[in-house]
């Protein structure tokens, strides 16, 4: 496969301590645009609709069996998405519908729960019981995400009706919190990073995705260097922690004396796929480079977005740029 990016969408920083504004930077990933450079791309077509599917690798809309015949040969799948968008969460349907069809079993891990939510969110799938506000409550929903739960609720009926694993992909927000406020160096020294087993980890400084995430702060921020530096720092922690959530699975899964074929669909925000630099090149690193993945960018389009669209194309945002409809309702307002 070649290799991905997109462009991760930060809210405007005003207090490094504010939780609110915490969350918008590390969870709300796609309108940051960018200048990129590149020598002569694809061909590339014209005239792209809503509900196409672009191959970042030649330019041309694909079907959408023909994606499905690629992502089959994967071990994991990325999806990029735009947050609260319904369409993107329409788009994941769509693929993890086929993947049963085809007689093979996900596992969807998703960004927007934490690792402490990880037993009711077990519990959750495996039962019948309606959302309720202790349910809520015990996920650390809001704590760890927030927003309206309906949102992404049809993944987690999906996965609950067909008895599929579904993992929490994210280290607990007050981790994040931490590196926040204090830096990566100080965090680390709080208890609860050993508790949940952090202090094995490396929180690998990748020279090319610090140029990145850097890149972007200072292209979509105000803020001071000392900002910066922890802003970034929870970067690397969070895609750290979802590649070590997606990792223990596939070594899991690798183990797993069943014939059934299993693939790993991961669906967090579009950031954490940018450049296959956040998370699954952190995946590919823990695994030896011994793992199969694919990536696919979910992009709310209409006709002025065409140029945006050559731009991700020509240093590819993923492996495939999925075009969907705009949500109406929540635009998203891209930094210049």
């Amino acid at each position: 496969m070649h290799t991905p990016f997109i462009p991760i969408v930060f809210e405007r920083w005003r207090s490094v301590a504010t939780l609110s504004l915490f969350v918008f930077l590390l969870v709300f990933p796609s309108g940051c645009a960018m200048e990129r450079g590149g020598g002569p791309g694809p061909n590339l077509q014209t005239g792209w609709q809503p509900w196409e599917i672009l191959d970042t690798r030649t330019g041309q809309v694909i079907s959408f069996p023909d994606l499905i015949k690629d992502l089959e040969q994967q071990d994991i799948i990325y999806l990029g998405e735009e947050h609260h968008n319904p369409h993107h969460i329409e788009a994941a349907l769509k693929v993890l519908t086929q993947l049963v069809e085809d007689g093979i079993e996900p596992t969807i891990g998703m960004e927007m729960f934490g690792w402490d939510g990880q037993p009711a969110l077990d519990t959750y799938v495996s039962t019948t019981q309606p959302v309720t506000n202790e349910f809520l409550e015990q996920v650390r929903w809001k704590q760890n995400w927030g927003g309206a739960f309906d949102d992404y609720a049809p993944l987690l009926g999906f996965a609950r009706d067909r008895r599929l694993s579904v993992r929490a992909m994210n280290p607990p927000k007050p981790l994040i919190r931490r590196v926040v406020k204090l830096g990566l160096e100080q965090a680390t020294q709080d208890p609860e990073w050993a508790s949940w087993g952090l202090d094995q980890e490396e929180i690998l400084d990748d020279p090319a995705y610090r140029e990145k995430i850097f890149d972007q702060l200072q292209r979509c921020h105000g803020g001071s260097a000392e900002h910066y530096r922890t802003m970034y720092e929870a970067s690397m922690v969070r895609d750290e922690g979802m590649a070590r959530t997606l990792t223990l699975r596939e070594g899991e899964l690798r183990r797993d004396p069943v014939a059934q074929r299993h693939i790993i669909v991961s669906y967090t925000g579009g950031g954490h796929v940018q450049y296959n630099l956040p998370v699954p090149k952190r995946v590919a690193r823990r695994l030896g480079g011994a793992v199969k993945q694919a990536t696919i960018y979910l992009l709310s389009f209409d006709s002025s977005k065409a140029e945006d669209v050559r731009s991700l194309i020509k240093e590819p945002i993923a492996d495939y740029i999925w075009l969907t409809p705009m949500d109406k309702a929540r635009p998203v307002k891209p930094c210049r």
